[in-house]
């Protein structure tokens, strides 16, 4: 995510070369190879989880659909919908920036933040109904409504595939605030300086990804 300079004639943004890049265009495919070897560690760390379900899936069906029923659709459909909605907010804020409309910028990031505080919101209530009744992962468990064998590892699984999400969401709001804040403040992007912006918004459609496999897997079984 390279920093800008702006030309004496008030042109458009061009990114600071590094000196140990031959060039921009170089600068900018070593930065993008970068991102999508990052994305696909994190690709792996969650397919590590995805095993884990498919494997106390098959172990305990039973479990898993009465779990699954135990979740709240409508409050993780609604997240669904709205992380999908940020994901496009995202991706104009790239359209924009590739055409130096910075203003834009800031508020399709803006209302990307706002989407995400929205899923979190979300999740925490859902969250605390858990927490209230009992249904915690491993030997937290408490609640007496469902007593089965395996029912303590599918809210294991749960808890640590949306928490590990979460987390991953918070990742993002960071870097999108980052980018947000100089597209406001220092008009920073243009056609020939978008990277930190398609970067970050590659970086939140990872976080989408995810949540689209999480949904199904964890509310639909």
């Amino acid at each position: 995510m390279q920093s800008s300079a702006h030309t004496a004639d008030g042109a458009a943004p061009v990114p600071r070369l590094a000196a140990h890049f031959a060039s921009l265009e170089v600068q900018t495919h070593a930065a993008r190879l970068g991102m999508w070897l990052f994305l696909a560690t994190e690709i792996l760390l969650f397919a590590g989880l995805f095993v884990c379900y498919g494997c106390y899936r098959f172990l305990y069906p039973e479990a898993w659909a009465a779990g699954s029923r135990s979740l709240d659709l409508t409050m993780g459909t609604v997240n669904t919908v709205v992380l999908i909605t940020s994901s496009l907010t995202a991706a104009l804020a790239v359209h924009y920036a590739k055409e130096g409309k910075n203003k834009m910028v800031g508020i399709m990031f803006a209302l990307t933040l706002v989407m995400a505080i929205g899923f979190l919101v979300i999740k925490y209530f859902e969250y605390s109904h858990k927490f209230h009744i009992g249904t915690l992962p491993g030997r937290y468990y408490t609640y007496e409504g469902m007593q089965m064998p395996g029912i303590t590892l599918y809210f294991t699984v749960y808890f640590c595939s949306t928490a590990l999400h979460a987390l991953h969401v918070l990742i993002g709001m960071g870097v999108l605030t980052v980018a947000m804040i100089r597209a406001f403040t220092k008009a920073d992007f243009g056609p020939n300086n978008f990277t930190m912006v398609e970067l970050g918004s590659m970086y939140w459609h990872l976080v989408d990804l995810v949540w689209i496999f999480l949904f199904p897997m964890l509310y639909l079984v």
